[in-house]
């Protein structure tokens, strides 16, 4: 698992608002983009998002990862 790639893919999925809005955007398909996530999750141990059929909203443990997330992405960048 590339975990810097898959945490980018998370801050996208969060700031669009879906993920196929990200997957758009990162030139992938959507599937792939859920793969990332949800390796993620896994790593993690617990859900980043509460799904449902139309809504997808932060878990507690899924907002505290997209700050720390957005910090660490910004201090690889510069």
């Amino acid at each position: 698992m590339d975990l810097l790639e898959n945490m980018g893919a998370f801050v996208r999925v969060v700031e669009r608002g879906s993920f196929s809005a990200a997957a758009r955007e990162l030139g992938m398909g959507q599937p792939a983009v859920s793969k990332q996530v949800r390796a993620l999750e896994q790593y993690l141990g617990g859900p980043l998002f509460a799904r449902s059929t139309r809504q997808l909203s932060l878990t507690d443990q899924g907002r505290r990862f997209y700050d720390q997330c957005r910090e660490i992405l910004a201090h690889v960048e510069a």
